[in-house]
């Protein structure tokens, strides 16, 4: 990979704010790690399916899922520890990286 190729990972640099539940800043993480030899793909719904493929990937449940989804690999301390808020990621994570995404197309 050229160092002025764009990845995906490059899109979560910028944390947002607030969370869904505890364990939401441990994917987020985990999918910019996941993410990092992954090149920006041409159009923005191939990026919503590679997220939410690997949302499915990294956490075992399906995005559509309506319950928070326990991830045990993450730490479990608090009420929400350990737990995945599909809904956050469907209604803030993704339109956020979606958003982002855009302004970079934008810009080439």
């Amino acid at each position: 990979m050229s160092s002025n190729q764009i990845c995906v990972a490059d899109l979560f640099q910028q944390k947002p704010a607030p969370w869904g539940l505890r364990g939401d800043p441990h994917l987020w993480q985990e999918m910019a790690t996941y993410f990092a030899e992954t090149p920006l793909p041409s159009t923005a719904a191939q990026l919503e399916q590679l997220l939410t493929a690997a949302f499915e990937t990294l956490t075992g449940q399906p995005i559509t899922t309506e319950t928070h989804v326990r991830v045990d690999r993450f730490p479990r301390s608090g009420m929400s520890g350990g737990m995945v808020s599909p809904t956050f990621w469907r209604e803030t994570a993704v339109p956020l990286l979606l958003t982002r995404y855009e302004k970079i197309q934008a810009n080439w």
